[in-house]
């Protein structure tokens, strides 16, 4: 049975020519000069696929989209534009189309475009969310060849490799939002081996920590004898990066003086060592990653707007876990494998109840504590299944319902009960409260120290005491 196109295109030559080279190809297609008509064409008759170009007499592809996509969610749709338009194209994708093709046409791309479309339809409708076919074109379209990033089957996990897809290759300068532990850092590191920079560096620094005194050493570098105590020359991270990409992580943490220091070397392209006069040229991509809303910053006056519109060429929020659904399984399952790997285990799952645990569980730490969480359980477990007695207490305790109906009485006690001990009790409240503080401060560890009244380091040591005896 021949699959159905309809084309959208005020052009009559491309109409034409588009028609006849997929009636060729065994498609039946049918075509229209305007999005009214396409529409009053919808209404009769139903299609596998629409290919519609975006600027059109009377309307645009982005509305004929949506209307697609209200009416008639089972239809796959193809944006045909005029120029290549990065926020354009991952508007549209978030809207639901399947991809976009850029002018001049090829009819090799049309055809191999289309024919990946109408492969992943039926598993597409059925299971818009969770299509491991969906995930897999992404895969074999060659986008995403970092080992530690983990393809996750969501409908947000979907929206985000084609973010990555679309601003891998330029050299634009990414944002990249999230909660802490949702992986930032892989992203960078994926945007970086999927662009023209995969062979120079990747380097990564954290600003969370830097005072003003070691930010311009560890941004530029020094030359020996350049202060006290440099008794060597040292290459700054920007040097380091030269050729590659820069990822600079917590950017929202640097002081008001030390962004100054750094808007030049963004702005120009140039830096020198401490202590030197010889200015060196750079050729760097920058990566920066925030767990705060720099918009909201700049308000405050505690983040530069200049600087911000230096990096913000393209931002991308990283979802939280929660948020991402069957995610939480995938991601698990890749864990466990690793996990695995490193104990000479052969753990093959998790039972029902564990995974109804994973499912429910708010996953503050986000992606970084299930990676630990997997740790641990792995040790602890000595069957081949995960099963719920070694699951960490915070966990089981989130899931306390499906616990109380589920699990033995001897369980539910090892579980839940931490009242017996005055101790634990105090430790248990204490740790409560750290908590409570990193979700209003959105796990921002700086901040949330500072109104515990600790250090960063203090408070780092506190989280790893707690969940090391679990």
């Amino acid at each position: 049975m021949k699959r159905k196109i309809l084309i959208i295109d005020d052009e009559v030559n491309i109409r034409l020519l588009l028609t006849k080279f997929l009636t060729r190809n065994g498609f039946d297609v049918v075509n229209a000069a305007t999005g009214n008509s396409a529409i009053e064409i919808l209404a009769k008759k139903a299609f596998d696929l629409v290919l519609c170009d975006y600027r059109l007499d009377d309307t645009d592809g982005k509305e004929i989209l949506i209307k697609i996509k209200k009416d008639y969610p089972k239809t796959c749709v193809i944006i045909i534009t005029g120029y290549s338009d990065i926020k354009l194209a991952v508007e549209l994708i978030k809207l639901g189309a399947y991809d976009y093709i850029t002018k001049p046409l090829y009819p090799d791309e049309i055809l191999n475009t289309i024919n990946k479309s109408l492969e992943t339809q039926g598993t597409l409708n059925e299971h818009p969310e969770f299509s491991e076919n969906n995930n897999n074109r992404l895969s074999e379209a060659g986008y995403i060849n970092h080992s530690d990033y983990i393809e996750g089957k969501s409908n947000l996990s979907t929206i985000l490799l084609k973010q990555i897809q679309l601003i891998a290759p330029t050299s634009y300068s990414v944002i990249l939002t999230g909660r802490s532990g949702t992986g930032k850092e892989y992203v960078a590191k994926t945007i970086h081996l999927n662009s023209l920079r995969r062979n120079k560096p990747f380097v990564a620094m954290d600003c969370g920590s830097l005072t003003k005194e070691l930010a311009c050493s560890e941004f530029f570098g020094h030359e020996k004898g350049a202060f006290t105590g440099a008794l060597y020359t040292k290459i700054g991270h920007f040097e380091q990066a030269n050729g590659g990409t820069l990822f600079l992580d917590e950017i929202g943490n640097l002081t008001y003086e030390i962004q100054a220091t750094l808007l030049r070397a963004v702005q120009e392209r140039k830096i020198k060592r401490i202590g030197s006069t010889k200015e060196i040229d750079l050729d760097v991509r920058i990566i920066v990653a925030t767990n705060e809303n720099l918009a909201d910053n700049i308000l405050k006056g505690t983040f530069r707007e200049d600087l911000y519109h230096r990096f913000n060429e393209f931002s991308i929020h990283i979802p939280p876990l929660k948020k991402r659904g069957n995610d939480i399984l995938v991601f698990a399952n890749k864990f466990l494998a690793i996990t695995n790997e490193e104990l000479n285990k052969n753990i093959t799952g998790f039972s029902a109840e564990v995974k109804n645990c994973f499912l429910n569980y708010s996953w503050p730490g986000n992606v970084r504590e299930l990676k630990n969480v997997i740790r641990r359980v792995a040790l602890l477990s000595e069957g081949n299944e995960i099963q719920t007695d070694v699951l960490p207490l915070e966990l089981a305790n989130y899931a306390k319902d499906y616990v109380q109906e589920k699990m033995p009485d001897q369980l539910k006690l090892k579980c839940l009960d931490t009242s017996k001990n005055l101790k634990n009790a105090a430790q248990h409240a204490q740790f409560e409260t750290i908590l409570r503080v990193l979700e209003e401060v959105n796990f921002n560890k700086t901040k949330a120290a500072k109104i515990l009244g600790i250090d960063r380091k203090t408070l780092y040591n506190k989280i790893k005491a707690k969940t090391q005896k679990i």
